[in-house]
C-alpha cells in the first residue's frame, strides 16, 4: 500500500511539474488515483484487482464518472510500465466495456442571450453600476464571443488580450495556447470601455474583483445567474452553456466543424462533433414545426 502512495506521489508531481496539466486536471488525477488505492483493498495491481476495481465503480457510479476514473487509472498504469515499476500493465489485454449514455449539450437560446447583454449593455454604458458593470459586460460577451472556458477568462491577463487588433491568447488545457480574434465592434467597444479604466501591468489580471485580484471562476458563475434572472430565464445558464451555445450556434450558420474545434480547443474532433447532433435536432425541430408542408391540407 505504501508503494501504491509512492507512485501515485510521483506520477502526480510528473503532471504537475513535466507535464504542466491544470491545477483542475491534477487534482482529479489525485481523487482517482486515492480510490483505486481504496478500492484495490491492499491487492497489488493486477488485471484480476483493476477488474474488482472497474465492477466497483460501475456499483456506486453514472457511466460518464466510471469512464473518467478508468481513464486516470489506465494513464498511472501506462505511466509505472514506462517507469519500470511494473513489467506490464495490467491494462493490456483487459477487455472493459463501459456504455456511454448520449447525452446533448445544453445551450441557451439565443434570445435570453441577447436579452443578457442587452440589459449588461445598459447599466455598463449608463455609469450607474461603476467599473463592476462595465467587467460584467464585458465578460458576458467575452464568453458568448469566443466560447471561451470560464477557468480560461479568469487565467487572462491584460498582455493576453490585444484590443488594437481585436485579438486574445488563450491558454488552454495543457498549457495549450489558442489565438482567436474578435471580429464584433460591440464586443470590442465593451472590452475596450472596460479595460480603458485603468492603467495595469501586462503581467496583472485582465479580468479584476473589487479588491484587484484575478476574478474567480465563481464570480463569474454570479455574472451570469444574475443577469439571467434579470433576463427572466426560468432555465438555469452557466458560462459552460454559453460555451456550448457559441459552437452551436456557429455550426447551425454552417462553420466548418474543424474550424469550431481549433476555436474551442479541442484536441479531438470527435469532442466536437457531439456539437453536429445538437444541429440535427434543431433542424429536426425546424422540419417537424415550421415547413410549409404543414399550411397544405389535401
Amino acid at each position: 500500500m505504501e508503494e501504491l502512495e509512492g507512485w501515485i506521489a510521483d506520477y502526480l508531481d510528473v503532471c504537475e511539474r513535466q507535464r504542466a496539466l491544470a491545477a483542475k486536471t491534477v487534482a482529479a488525477y489525485r481523487a482517482d488515483l486515492r480510490q483505486l488505492g481504496r478500492m484495490l483493498h491492499g491487492q497489488p495491481l493486477s488485471r484480476e484487482a483493476l477488474t474488482g476495481f472497474v465492477a466497483e465503480l460501475n456499483a456506486q457510479y453514472k457511466p460518464r464518472s466510471v469512464k473518467r476514473k478508468v481513464a486516470s487509472a489506465k494513464a498511472f498504469c501506462r505511466w509505472l510500465e514506462e517507469e519500470g515499476c511494473l513489467k506490464e500493465d495490467p491494462f493490456r489485454r483487459l477487455h472493459i466495456r463501459l456504455r456511454q449514455p448520449k447525452t446533448l449539450p445544453r445551450t441557451v437560446p439565443l434570445r435570453t442571450i441577447e436579452e443578457m447583454l442587452r440589459r449588461a449593455c445598459a447599466l455598463s454604458e449608463s455609469g450607474y453600476g461603476g467599473e463592476p458593470a462595465r467587467r460584467d459586460h464585458a465578460v458576458l460577451e467575452l464568453l458568448f464571443a469566443t466560447g471561451i472556458r470560464v477557468s480560461e477568462l479568469c487565467r487572462l491577463n491584460v498582455q493576453d488580450v490585444d484590443l488594437k487588433d481585436g485579438s486574445i491568447m488563450i491558454w488552454g488545457k495543457g498549457a495549450k495556447e489558442r489565438l482567436l480574434q474578435i471580429g464584433n465592434i460591440s464586443v470590442l467597444k465593451a472590452l475596450r470601455r472596460y479595460a480603458g479604466l485603468s492603467a495595469r501591468r501586462g503581467s496583472e489580471p485582465f479580468f479584476a474583483n473589487r479588491a484587484g485580484r484575478r476574478l474567480s471562476e465563481q464570480s463569474v458563475r454570479q455574472i451570469v445567474r444574475r443577469y439571467r434572472e434579470q433576463a427572466s430565464q426560468p432555465m438555469a445558464v452557466t458560462p459552460h452553456m454559453l460555451r456550448h451555445s457559441f459552437a452551436t450556434l456557429l455550426l447551425e450558420e454552417d462553420v466548418d466543424i474543424r474550424y469550431i474545434q481549433r476555436m474551442l480547443g479541442h484536441t479531438s474532433i470527435m469532442t466536437t462533433q457531439i456539437y453536429t447532433d445538437v444541429a440535427a435536432a434543431k433542424q429536426k425541430e425546424i422540419l417537424t414545426n415550421h415547413h410549409p408542408r404543414n399550411r397544405i391540407a389535401l
